[in-house]
Order: structure tokens, then C-alpha cells, then sequence
């Protein structure tokens, strides 16, 4: 661990419920965070992956989608559960996951690292549906978020409406690749990482960029 960062520093990860390379990348954001408790600041933004898809994966869609598990396994050592693939007509949209987790950051905001961190297991291991909103109440509930709370939130227009903004402020941020991480410094967001990195080359980049 880095010892000489100023304190009070903060962090945007922008990521997706169910981007490969974020599944492998939250783990790091967590160990971060930890190491730096009370000095470090991680603000979770939600990206457009594939959000509002309608069109059932395609066979070449499948293959490019396993080989980035796999390279996603062989560097982090995570599990996946590749059974995924077997599934006819599935529509890869992230949009009710990014939704549900909005709603996780703005009813729980501490708990918004873990929950991010189930909702990547629970559809990489064990090939949950996300689009499913049954699923989404049953994840949020094991972290203590009521479902009549948590669907009245989610349901809602304006909700839909803070995501289609979040989009559009993550695009305009430049983030196209997910996982990024952006410190926040006084001349506004620098990126540190576009793509997956390991802990001590993140601290590293911070240490550059302050």
C-alpha cells in the first residue's frame, strides 16, 4: 500500500452489473476502499452496456461474450458459470440491473460496492436473469432493502429518467470502456484506468496524477 497520498481523495468507478472485466475489477475497488477507509471517497456511476437491447443474442455475439469470461478467469481467478451460453433467445440488457442498482445508491449508498458485488455473482456464477425484477427485489432484499421501498423507487419515471441522465453524464465523461476509474481533482475528473487494473498499479496512477 502507497503511504503518501493526500488524504480525502475521491473516486468515480463507472461500471455495469454485468460487464465481465467490472466483476473482476469491484473486487480491487473493494480492497481500495478498505485500505483506505476514511481517506477515500468511491462514488459508483452506472454505464450504458447494451442498455434497452432487444435482439436475442447471436451465436458470434455468444462466442466473443465467452472469451472475455474466459480472459476475465484466467487473470482474476474468478468463478463463471458458462452454462450461461446454452440459453436460447436471451437479450442481454442491462438496463433493469443498472436501474435496480441506482436504486441500491440511492436508498443504501454505503451498501452500494456490496450489493454491485452480489449482482455480479449472482449473474456470472449463477447465471441469473437481471432483467427479471423478481430476481432484482430478492438480491436487494438480502441486504435489508424492502421491496415496497425499493419497487416504488425503481417502478418510477423519475428513476428512469436519472439513469437515461447517468448515461448521458458517463458518456460525456469519455468512458466508453468499462470498468473506468476517474480521481476527482480541482481542474475535474482525470481517468485513471480504462479497463481492468491491478490494485497496486491503480494506487501507482493515483500517486501520478496528485
Amino acid at each position: 500500500m502507497i503511504t503518501d497520498l493526500p488524504e480525502n481523495l475521491s473516486l468515480l468507478y463507472v461500471t455495469n452489473p454485468m460487464c465481465a472485466w467490472c466483476y473482476g475489477f469491484t473486487p480491487v475497488v473493494r480492497r481500495l476502499k478498505a485500505l483506505w477507509q476514511g481517506q477515500l471517497d468511491v462514488q459508483v456511476l452506472f454505464g450504458d452496456l447494451q442498455a434497452h437491447e432487444t435482439a436475442p443474442l447471436e451465436h458470434r455475439q455468444k462466442e466473443q461474450l465467452a472469451l472475455s469470461w474466459h480472459r476475465v478467469q484466467e487473470r482474476t481467478c474468478l468463478p463463471f458459470e458458462y452454462r450461461f451460453f446454452i440459453q436460447r433467445s436471451y437479450v442481454f440488457n442491462t438496463e433493469p440491473a443498472c436501474r435496480a442498482m441506482l436504486c441500491v445508491r440511492l436508498l443504501r449508498p454505503v451498501l452500494t460496492l456490496e450489493v454491485l458485488r452480489a449482482m455480479h455473482s449472482a449473474f456470472f456464477v449463477d447465471n441469473i436473469d437481471l432483467k427479471d425484477t423478481k430476481e432484482l427485489v430478492r438480491l436487494v432484499g438480502l441486504f435489508g432493502i424492502p421491496e415496497n421501498l425499493f419497487l416504488t423507487l425503481f417502478e418510477s419515471e423519475e428513476i428512469v429518467q436519472q439513469l437515461e441522465d447517468e448515461f448521458a453524464y458517463v458518456h460525456r465523461l469519455g468512458a466508453t470502456t468499462f470498468p473506468s476509474m476517474y480521481l476527482l481533482t480541482p481542474e475535474g475528473p482525470q481517468r485513471l484506468s480504462a479497463g481492468y487494473v491491478s490494485l497496486q498499479e491503480l494506487e501507482q496512477r493515483m500517486l501520478q496524477l496528485y
